[in-house]
């Protein structure tokens, strides 16, 4: 009896060496196999290969760092897409939609900073009437109106009706700063009205998300626009 447990011990002993063994070399080549891989891949990589990621990244200390993303909602954008629902967002852009028009109605965008100048194009059938045009005759005002967009009058009007009074130098820069103070007003309105737009597609993104229709994420969402997904089509019964 001794004699048998003494064969199944030494069984055991040389079985659980060979086992061993067998793994250690298994582990050992599959190492040397993926070492052998990665060599070859470096040795194979183009040097000029580009990568999108690499206009993110930059090497400091022998490590690649990436650039925080940029922040793809604003404070002001979180708090009202938490906190209001999409009819209440898109009633206050249309009330705010219809203030910029009405100022724009009154200011007539006269000389809004950075607007693009109209062009008023003449036509001549030779270079001689070229050479020879005037834009005030023409246009039979004086030159000094030229730059006049609006309410320019003809000479003729300016003879028959009577010339009103110098205006004081310092009513008219008092008028100038109040003109300046409303086209602010109207540049920061424009301004609202276009973040309360793209509060309200960032609201009915979330929403559409919802569904369980499969889609692809294709432009990524950012401060003045939201995200763009390509559904997969259905056909409804």
């Amino acid at each position: 009896m001794q004699l048998v447990h003494l064969c199944v011990k030494v069984f055991f002993f040389f079985f659980c060496n060979e086992f061993f063994l067998f793994c250690f070399f298994s582990d050992y080549h599959k190492k040397q196999d993926f070492l052998r891989a990665l060599r070859k891949k470096a040795l194979e990589k183009n040097p000029d290969e580009f990568y999108y990621k690499m206009t993110r990244a930059k090497l400091q200390d022998g490590v690649h760092i990436f650039k925080d993303n940029k922040e793809e909602v604003t404070a002001e954008q979180l708090k009202l897409m938490r906190t209001q629902d999409i009819k209440y967002i898109e009633m206050k852009r249309v009330a705010e939609a219809k203030k910029i028009e009405r100022l724009k109605s009154e200011l007539h965008l006269l000389d809004v900073q950075g607007k693009q100048q109209n062009k008023h194009v003449f036509f001549f059938d030779t270079k001689k009437e070229v050479e020879q045009f005037d834009v005030a005759t023409h246009l039979q005002t004086a030159p000094e109106l030229l730059d006049r967009v609006y309410n320019r009058p003809r000479i003729e009007t300016l003879q028959k009706e009577r010339v009103k009074g110098v205006t004081p130098q310092t009513r008219l820069k008092r008028i100038a700063k109040e003109r300046q103070k409303q086209y602010d007003c109207l540049t920061q309105r424009i301004e609202r009205e276009k973040q309360l737009f793209v509060v309200a597609q960032k609201i009915q993104t979330r929403k559409d998300l919802m569904d369980k229709t499969q889609k692809v994420k294709v432009k990524k969402e950012t401060v003045n626009s939201p995200a763009i997904y390509r559904f997969q089509t259905r056909r409804k019964r």
